[in-house]
C-alpha cells in the first residue's frame, strides 16, 4: 500500500516544503490527531493562524450561520454588510488617532502587495525600504521586500525593482538602533532619494526572521524620519496582530502608529482572510477598481474574523497571552542552567522565541535547534524553527491553551532540549 507521503512525493510539487510528516485527522484548541490516531500538542498554529485554537466553538458557529446564508458573491458585485461591519471594527482597533479606512483581500501576501500599490499611489513615489530578516510573503514583491534569500529567492530571476534593505537592529548579533539608522541615512545618501521613497516596511516583531522585536527607540525614530520625508510607515502584522504580543497589534507596544497596517493569519480563525487597513486619505488614493479581488473578504472568512474579535474581547486573550509567555519564558531561563546552548529567550506577549548556539564556537547552531524540534516531534510536541541562520525555535500555540496541556508541552520542551544536549 502506497504511503502518504509517497502520495505526496508523486503528486505535488518538492517546492511545497514540509516541516513534519504528519497528516492531520482532526483538531481541538491546542492538540492534533493524525491519520493514524497519534496525538500532538500543537505550538505551531499554523503559522500563527488559530490564536484562538483548532475549532473555537465560537468560530465554528459563526462559520456556520454564514454558511446557511450564502458563501460567496464577490463584494465588488454584491456587497455585504458584515464585510462592512468587519471593517468599521478594524478602523477603531487599529492604532492611530485620525480616520481610517480597510481593504479585504485573501493572504498576508496579497495584503503586503496592497499596502506597496496603496502607499505609491498615495505619495506618486516608487523606491520601498524593508530590512534584512524581514518575511513578507513568496509573491514576487513579496520576495523582494523579504530579506532573506535561501529559500525564498532561490532561482526565481530577477526581482522587482526600486527595493532596497537596512539591516535590523539586534543587539545580540552586534547591530544597535544607532547603527541601523545610520546604515538608514547612508542608503539615502548612497542608493536612493529619500524624496523618491514611498514607503518603509517593517515587521514590529520579525516573524521568520528570528523573532526579533524592534525597540521602541528605533520603532519611534523610523516614524521621524517618514515625517521628515513624507514617506509612509507599513506595519506589517500578519504574524504579530491578533494578541499573539500582548496586545491586538504589536505596535500598540511603542505607542507608534503606521500610516499603514497589513494583517492576516489568525484575523479569522483558521479561515482565509487579510486586510490593510490605514489612514483614510491613503487608503482612497487608488481609484475605484485599482483594489480587490475575487476572493478578497469572502463572508466565511468575514464570518469567522468577527468571532475572532469577540473572542479576543471577551476570553482576555491579550492578558492570556502575557500569562503563557512570562511562564514560558520562565521555564526557559531554568533549563538554561542545564542547557548553555541556549544564547536568548525572547519576545513579548506569547510571541517567544529560544535562540541555540554551539557552546565550543559561540556561533548560531542550527543544528542543535532541529534536533530539538526532532526530538519533541517524536515526543508529541509540533515546534517550529526560525531565524536567518536557522537557530531559532519560536513558540506558536495557541493562546487558549489549557493550563494543563501547556504545563505537558513545557515538560516535553524541556526533556528535549535536554536530550538534545546528550
Amino acid at each position: 500500500m502506497t504511503s502518504l507521503t509517497d502520495r505526496k512525493n508523486a503528486a505535488i510539487s518538492r517546492g511545497v516544503g514540509m516541516t513534519t510528516q504528519i497528516y492531520a485527522d482532526r483538531a481541538e484548541n491546542a492538540e492534533i490527531w493524525d491519520k493514524e490516531g497519534n496525538r500532538y500538542i500543537d505550538f505551531a498554529s499554523g503559522i500563527a493562524v488559530v490564536n484562538t485554537g483548532h475549532r473555537h466553538p465560537k468560530v465554528i458557529e459563526a462559520v456556520k450561520a454564514q454558511l446557511d446564508r450564502f458563501t460567496h458573491t464577490c463584494h465588488q458585485v454584491v456587497p455585504y454588510e458584515n464585510y462592512v461591519h468587519l471593517a468599521e471594527r478594524l478602523n477603531a482597533l487599529a492604532p492611530g488617532n485620525f480616520a481610517k479606512k480597510t481593504i479585504f483581500v485573501t493572504t498576508g501576501a496579497e495584503a503586503v502587495e496592497n499596502a506597496v500599490k496603496i502607499a505609491r499611489a498615495a505619495t506618486g513615489r516608487q523606491a520601498i525600504i524593508a530590512f534584512g530578516g524581514g518575511f513578507h510573503g513568496r509573491t514576487f514583491m513579496g520576495m523582494a521586500l523579504t530579506g532573506k534569500v535561501v529559500p525564498y529567492k532561490l532561482g526565481f530571476g530577477a526581482m522587482p525593482a526600486d527595493v532596497f534593505h537596512a539591516p535590523f537592529p539586534i543587539e545580540l548579533h552586534g547591530v544597535s538602533v544607532e547603527q541601523s539608522m545610520a546604515a538608514l541615512k547612508k542608503l539615502f545618501a548612497a542608493d536612493v532619494d529619500p524624496a523618491r521613497v514611498a514607503a518603509i516596511i517593517i515587521e514590529p516583531v520579525q516573524g521568520e526572521g528570528g523573532f526579533y522585536p524592534a525597540p521602541t527607540s528605533f520603532m519611534k525614530a523610523l516614524r521621524e524620519i517618514c515625517d521628515q520625508h513624507g514617506i509612509l510607515l507599513i506595519a506589517d502584522e500578519v504574524q504579530t496582530g491578533f494578541a499573539r504580543t500582548g496586545k491586538l497589534f504589536a505596535m500598540e507596544h511603542h505607542d507608534v502608529a503606521p500610516d499603514l497596517l497589513t494583517m492576516a493569519k489568525s484575523l479569522a480563525g483558521g479561515f482565509p482572510l487579510a486586510a490593510v487597513t490605514g489612514r483614510a486619505e491613503v487608503m482612497d488614493a487608488p481609484g475605484p477598481g485599482g483594489l480587490g479581488g475575487t476572493y478578497g473578504g469572502n463572508p466565511i472568512g468575514i464570518a469567522a474574523a468577527h468571532a475572532v474579535l469577540d473572542v479576543i474581547e471577551e476570553e482576555k486573550l491579550c492578558e492570556r497571552a502575557n500569562q503563557l509567555g512570562n511562564r514560558l519564558k520562565q521555564r526557559l531561563a531554568a533549563i538554561r542552567e542545564k542547557a548553555p546552548e541556549i544564547a536568548d529567550i525572547r519576545g513579548p506577549g506569547f510571541m517567544n522565541a529560544v535562540e541555540f548556539n554551539d557552546v565550543k564556537t559561540n556561533l548560531p547552531s542550527a543544528d542543535f535547534a532541529n534536533k530539538v524540534r526532532l526530538i519533541a516531534l517524536e515526543k508529541g510536541l509540533i515546534l517550529l524553527t526560525c531565524g536567518v541562520h536557522g537557530n531559532v525555535i519560536r513558540f506558536l500555540a495557541p493562546i487558549t491553551t489549557e493550563d494543563e496541556v501547556f504545563a505537558e508541552a513545557l515538560d516535553v520542551l524541556e526533556a528535549s532540549i535536554l536530550e538534545a544536549r546528550g
